[in-house]
């Protein structure tokens, strides 16, 4: 069971995660923002750019995950937590795992695309991984842009 208070820190980071994910629906791209956390401070964000850099593999949480790397100095993120707005994928999941992020917390499902149906052994065997934070506003992003595609 999960604290008041983790709980209120879990959101907290995950409007930060939102905030990117509204900046890359401005710039065109699927709205999916990350953050990454260590030590109770935000080391990197980020947020879809696949389109702009035409990258597939240019997903928030491998930007964020490259992008704490670097602040830290060193591949594995052992104490860092990583936020995302939308279930990660099987590609971000074998990454979140290599980095061995021992906590990942993420808003919407992704029935389609997640790893949880595709491979659920890909995070990190000891890794926790949390759903469903602010899961309302991250889901209305993702289908408000789709709704204005079609």
């Amino acid at each position: 069971m999960m604290s008041e208070e983790q709980l209120k820190k879990d959101e907290q980071y995950m409007r930060k995660a939102l905030v990117e994910a509204e900046d890359a629906l401005r710039e065109g791209e699927i709205p999916i923002g990350a953050v990454v956390v260590c030590r109770d401070r935000i080391i990197s964000r980020a947020h879809n750019l696949t389109e702009t850099l035409c990258d597939v593999t240019a997903h928030a949480e491998m930007l964020a995950i490259t992008s704490a790397a670097n602040a830290l100095g060193g591949k594995y993120l052992t104490e860092c937590t990583l936020y995302v707005t939308v279930e990660p994928c099987t590609m971000c999941a074998g990454a979140i795992g290599w980095a061995q992020i021992p906590r990942i917390v993420y808003g919407a499902s992704d029935d389609k695309r997640g790893y949880h149906g595709i491979a659920p052994k890909a995070m990190h065997p000891k890794a926790t991984v949390i759903g469903g934070i602010l899961e309302e506003e991250c889901s209305q992003l993702m289908k408000d842009f789709f709704k204005s595609r079609r």
